[in-house]
C-alpha cells in the first residue's frame, strides 16, 4: 500500500502566529507570504500594477549598473531576507521579508536562500493593498534590527521618504519628489534625480 504523503502542505491556519522560517519553507501557497514577528502577511494576490513594477525595475537597473564592479549586490523580490534573535536555526527565525529592492554590502550575509541579517538599504514600493505592513510592521522590524536606511517610494504619488538609522532610530528625511535629487547616505555615490527618475517609468 503506497503511504506517500500528498506534495502540497496546507495552508496555515492564519489566526496562529508563531511561526518559523521552518514553516515557511514547507509552505506552497498562491500568494506571496512574509513573517514579521512569527505572524503571517500576505501579499496582494493579484500582481502589482504596472507603475509599482516599473518603478522597481527602474531603480534596480540604476542600482545594478551603478554597482558593478563594487562588493555590494543588489537584489529585487522575490528574495528572502531572513532577520535572526537568538540563533539562525531555521526554526528560530521568526522574521523573513521579502523587501522590493535591497542592496547588502556584506556578502558574508548572502547564502543559497537569501540574506540572513540586516541588508544595508532596503526600498519598498507601496501599493494601495500593503501600506500599512510597509509604514508601521516593516518600519519597527526593520529599525530593531538595524537596516541603516529605508526607502519608501508611493509610485502613484512619485515620492520618496527615506529612514536612516541614527543611534538606533530612525530618522525620517523631508518628503523628496520632482525636483529633489536623492544621495544614499549608505551606498556611498549613488544619486539619484527624482524628476528625471520619474520621468523615465511614464
Amino acid at each position: 500500500m503506497d503511504t506517500k504523503k500528498p506534495d502540497i502542505v496546507e495552508e496555515p491556519d492564519l489566526a496562529y502566529g508563531n511561526y518559523s522560517y521552518a514553516d515557511y519553507l514547507t509552505w506552497q501557497m498562491d500568494e506571496v507570504v512574509e513573517l514579521i514577528k512569527g505572524k503571517i502577511f500576505k501579499k496582494a494576490a493579484a500582481a502589482p500594477k504596472r507603475i509599482h513594477q516599473k518603478v522597481s525595475g527602474e531603480l534596480f537597473l540604476r542600482l545594478g549598473n551603478f554597482m558593478r564592479g563594487k562588493k555590494c549586490q543588489v537584489y529585487s523580490a522575490p528574495f528572502d531576507v531572513r532577520f535572526t534573535r537568538s540563533s539562525k536555526e531555521d526554526k528560530k527565525i521568526y522574521d523573513v521579508v521579502q523587501p522590493d529592492i535591497c542592496v547588502i554590502c556584506d556578502l558574508e550575509k548572502l547564502d543559497d536562500r537569501g540574506c540572513i541579517g540586516a541588508p544595508d538599504l532596503i526600498v519598498e514600493i507601496l501599493s494601495p493593498g500593503n501600506s500599512k505592513t510597509e509604514l508601521r510592521h516593516k518600519f519597527e522590524l526593520y529599525e530593531a534590527n538595524g537596516v541603516q536606511e529605508y526607502w519608501i517610494i508611493h509610485a502613484e504619488t512619485r515620492d520618496l521618504l527615506i529612514y536612516s538609522l541614527i543611534d538606533g532610530n530612525y530618522v525620517p528625511s523631508r518628503l523628496l519628489t520632482s525636483g529633489d535629487v536623492v544621495e544614499s547616505k549608505v551606498i556611498e555615490g549613488f544619486i539619484l534625480d527624482l524628476e528625471e527618475f520619474f520621468e523615465d517609468i511614464e
